[in-house]
């Protein structure tokens, strides 16, 4: 009787025993931010060029926030994968334009495992007091990681990239793509901690006043910081002015074909310098100072091939200024460059610079045994190329000019060092016309954007196919041209010398957050492990 008792007693507090969750709701439960998760990796993806919609990272930080808050790491590495290729599969589908979708999917796969791992860390801090101080600050660790592994990194698609016309962009001048980067971060899951608080708390008395505190600045910091940072964006002229022209020859036809066409390339580029010329002598151009040629508007040596040579001293000499020809150059010991030939009109070629970040498995092949048993596309690059050692500054004209040859944009170190070492405007000489009329210009054009932005300096983009352009120092683009069309673009752009703060902190400030991501991973860490053994005290 009275063990009767007892398990009534028993029975009566512990109340109806909850009926179990079917195989479909478990399922419906799981599905439910898995969709969200990648939906918001594809809302993060439109936010970026060439659409001008950058206010949509936001949101999309905001919906991931959701996805993974109070959840355990096994469950934000799932999400954060997903939210990884929701992202970058759209974004990334360039690569595969002429080699097909095996490389894309492969890239793309791979990057998405970095975001993957900040899915973890996210929700790991997700539980912490300024939630998301340490979730920005993680998803920058991230970038940092993926800018640097494997093979030298890959920093396409960092979030600064998507921000050329947007808010936050004078945060670039202040402490460059990390710190832009965080402040938009930072913006989207404040937004969502806001939302949640307000959700959560039926009582408005009941919000803890640090966290609505924490979360309000979230979002009026980077906003508030945004703007103060505007000062630090100039267009003024510090060191007079230069005219300076970007040549597009165009190429005989798109894809990895014209590379066949090597001379009729170079031959395009010479013509449209010397219609240049002529325009000029009619009045119809203001004469440069100096001229831009793209990245592989000569992929025959100049050096070792007596017509190219003559074909670009033709060219040199009708327009009257040098000229930066971006040339494939084999040195003496066999190794190729992808270099840059300053050429005078009087003294012919008198500096080059060769190229230091170099593309793999696009000029050099790595593992070139293990991957070539997987693939025989890698006999498509016959001969890797060779990496250069010297940061690159011309002084054409009387003018520092620096060079950042095509991939080399997308890399903070690779532009920066251009500027500590005195460069007074920059140049991104591209080639472009592999990728046919993909998204990939107008996202390296971005890019430059925020170079401009970031160093105080204009940016000269000249293409092989377009899209060409002039960027001015507040990284507003003053000219362009059209796809796949010979054009020119004429202009007088001012010179900088002063550093911006971001030019002057190089990689303190990234450094600085990624030590604070690092911090709340410990934190949480740590929060974890007390509450394990307080449970297994119990």
């Amino acid at each position: 009787m009275t063990a009767t008792t007892t398990s009534v007693d028993e029975s009566e507090q512990l109340g109806p025993r909850p009926e179990p969750v079917s195989r479909k709701a478990r399922f419906l439960r799981a599905l439910v931010p898995a969709t969200a998760a990648a939906l918001s990796g594809v809302l993060l993806y439109v936010s970026f060029p060439p659409r001008t919609l950058w206010w949509l990272a936001l949101p999309a930080f905001a919906v991931f926030a959701w996805c993974l808050h109070g959840r355990g790491w096994k469950a934000g590495l799932g999400l954060g994968y997903l939210f990884g290729l929701g992202f970058l599969l759209p974004l990334l589908v360039w690569t595969g334009v002429e080699v097909g979708p095996g490389p894309w999917l492969a890239l793309a796969a791979i990057e998405a495992m970095f975001v993957a791992l900040v899915g973890a860390g996210i929700a790991a801090v997700s539980r912490l007091p300024g939630y998301p101080l340490w979730a920005a600050a993680l998803w920058i660790a991230g970038e940092a990681a993926r800018a640097r592994v494997p093979f030298s990194g890959f920093p396409w698609g960092k979030i600064a990239f998507g921000q050329a016309d947007g808010v936050f962009l004078p945060l670039a001048a202040l402490g460059g793509t990390p710190v832009l980067g965080f402040a938009v971060v930072l913006c989207g899951f404040g937004l969502y901690e806001i939302v949640r608080l307000a959700r959560d708390a039926r009582d408005p008395r009941a919000v803890r006043r640090g966290a609505a505190a924490a979360a309000l600045l979230s979002v009026l910091v980077p906003v508030a910081g945004a703007f103060a940072a505007r000062p630090l964006v100039s267009d003024d002229a510090e060191d007079g002015t230069a005219t300076v022209a970007a040549i597009q020859g165009n190429v005989p036809q798109a894809g990895l074909e014209f590379n066949a066409q090597r001379r009729a390339v170079l031959d395009h580029h010479v013509r449209e310098t010397e219609r240049l010329a002529d325009r000029v002598k009619a009045g119809k151009a203001k004469q440069p100072d100096f001229v831009l040629w793209p990245e592989n508007s000569s992929d025959i040596d100049p050096f070792t091939n007596p017509d190219a040579r003559e074909a670009i001293e033709r060219a040199v000499k009708a327009i009257g200024a040098p000229i930066s020809v971006g040339g494939v150059v084999e040195s003496k010991d066999g190794k190729l460059f992808n270099e840059q030939i300053l050429w005078d009109p009087e003294k012919g070629p008198t500096d080059t610079y060769d190229k230091r970040q170099i593309q793999p498995f696009g000029e050099y092949i790595p593992l070139r045994g293990v991957v070539g048993f997987f693939s025989s596309d890698v006999g498509m690059v016959r001969q890797d190329f060779s990496r250069g050692t010297e940061p690159g500054v011309f002084t054409m004209a009387g003018t520092e000019v620096g060079l950042a040859t095509c991939y080399e944009a997308a890399f903070d170190w690779a532009v920066r060092d251009t500027v500590t070492h005195g460069a007074q405007i920059i140049s991104v000489p591209s080639n472009n016309a592999t990728f046919d009329r993909s998204e990939m210009t107008y996202q390296q054009l971005a890019m430059s954007r925020i170079r401009a932005v970031e160093h105080s300096r204009t940016v000269t983009v000249p293409v092989t196919s377009g899209v060409s352009a002039i960027i001015r120092p507040d990284g507003h683009v003053s000219q362009k041209t059209k796809w796949f069309t010979a054009d020119s673009l004429v202009e007088e752009v001012p010179l900088r010398s002063s550093q911006t703060p971001a030019t002057r902190f190089g990689t303190l400030p990234e450094g600085i957050l990624v030590l604070i991501a690092a911090g709340g991973l410990g934190w949480a860490v740590t929060v974890g492990v007390r509450a394990r053994r307080t449970r297994q005290g119990r």
